[in-house]
């Protein structure tokens, strides 16, 4: 039998494998991305392993328990009592696997500079079990090239050939924590793969699990999908944040214009302004786009600029805040400020990056005494110091100043504009009050 039979063979049983759902699937990662794409798979019949380097992670998972907020735990404990899903730290179960997916941190350092030490190490040890008709797909966001150029050549080095001997793909997590409506099965997947032969594949695996899959024609292409999608939103946020600027100057309710110009049926999108981005995708992907195309000389204007507009939002609400304390004759030196809400978007329990913690930094620094209330969000570490959530109703009635920051849905806002003196709403939740005491951003 010659090698080309061989390889023929392998790519035949691949799929084979994947259209019956008989291949073993492994999932390297199982944080907000991860583990929810191992719960669809796992759903939909395969053999799933996950693979995290986080012990507690991996018992709570063994042990029927979800830490994901979108991943309900009943899912997790009938999936693991079924044998369908389990979890481990040890990377030698790859060489059992017929596919991986790779689904770690993509962080930026404090240059602005991505930090791709997660997929290297996760690629590194994957490369050391890889085999033989294996599908490799990376999720985790990253700058056009990360697929050819990184973990390519990591997974070549033992002598394999790509499209042949093994595939290699690139998928765009698409994740919206919180959203009721789009979770990781209906949204639609775009898959970009290193030859035509491997883009089929990736195609064809994750039709099984999900509804929808968007085949793109390279990595390049589907790694270019994610940053534009998230640099979109971020610049046309930052418009928006600008234009709140200038509004306060000259006191027009920036809402009643985006709420008028919204009735347009053609030509406008409504964006609004908040009081500061958050989340790991928004605030951070655009910055992998800026620091690819500085590699070809080329200045990622509106990407700077919108950042730059951004990272100022929790300064002007800050500025909102004190001036808000001068009007009622009160210095924010010494006055009692609760935060109300610290997630970084309505409705979910992760801080990451969220503009909270900074308006809370900002605010302490100027001497103001903080406490936040957050259904979602037990404790949170600021500087050195880890504070506790308190009741929402007894501090807005103590506090000089109540600030929305996350406007979660449910908390009874009339008793909070009831009870409290002054309020800050950065998110316009309190738009049907005409309460004098209420600031909008």
């Amino acid at each position: 039998m010659t090698s080309v039979t061989v390889i023929a063979n392998q790519v035949d049983t691949l799929r084979e494998k994947i259209s019956a759902r008989t291949a073993r699937v492994g999932i390297v990662g199982l944080g907000y991305v991860g583990l929810p794409l191992a719960v669809e798979f796992a759903k939909a019949g395969f053999s799933v392993t996950g693979i995290d380097l986080v012990d507690s992670k991996v018992e709570r998972i063994n042990a029927g328990v979800s830490y994901v907020q979108d991943v309900p735990a009943s899912e997790v404990a009938e999936l693991v009592k079924s044998k369908r899903l389990c979890a481990t730290t040890d990377f030698s179960v790859i060489r059992d696997l017929d596919t991986i997916n790779i689904c770690v941190p993509t962080p930026l350092r404090k240059t602005k500079d991505p930090d791709m030490s997660y997929i290297v190490s996760a690629c590194d040890e994957i490369a050391k079990y890889f085999h033989p008709g294996i599908l490799a797909i990376l999720e985790s966001t990253t700058y056009p090239g990360t697929t050819e150029e990184l973990v390519l050549p990591r997974f070549t080095a033992c002598g394999l050939e790509v499209g042949r001997d093994f595939f290699l793909c690139f998928s765009p997590e698409r994740v919206d924590p919180g959203n009721p409506k789009f979770q990781t099965r209906n949204i639609p997947k775009v898959v970009g793969g290193i030859t035509r032969a491997c883009t089929e594949m990736g195609t064809l695996f994750y039709s099984q699990a999900l509804e929808h899959v968007v085949p793109v024609s390279s990595t390049q292409v589907a790694e270019m999908v994610k940053l534009l999608e998230n640099t979109f939103r971020m610049i046309n946020i930052g418009l928006l944040n600008e234009m709140a600027m200038m509004a306060d100057r000259m006191g027009i309710n920036l809402w009643e214009v985006i709420d008028a110009a919204a009735t347009k049926p053609f030509g406008f999108m409504p964006f609004y302004p908040g009081p500061g981005l958050g989340g790991h995708c928004i605030p951070i992907d655009p910055f992998y786009l800026s620091w690819k195309t500085k590699q070809a000389g080329i200045e990622a204007r509106f990407i700077e600029l919108a950042g730059y507009i951004n990272g100022q939002m929790p300064h002007f609400v800050v500025e909102k805040v004190q001036n808000a304390l001068n009007n009622q004759g009160k210095p924010l030196k010494g006055s009692h400020i609760h935060i109300l809400g610290v997630a970084y978007k309505k409705d979910i329990d992760d801080v990451r990056e969220s503009p909270a913690l900074d308006i809370m930094v900002l605010l302490r620094r100027r001497g103001a005494r903080i406490t936040y209330s957050d259904p979602y969000i037990p404790s949170i570490r600021l500087d050195d110091d880890v504070m506790q959530n308190s009741d929402m109703l007894t501090e807005c009635a103590a506090a000089d100043a109540v600030v929305i920051v996350t406007d979660h849905s449910g908390l009874p806002y009339d008793l909070v504009v009831d009870r409290s003196r002054l309020i800050v709403d950065t998110r316009n939740k309190l738009k049907e009050s005409a309460s004098p005491k209420i600031v909008r951003l």
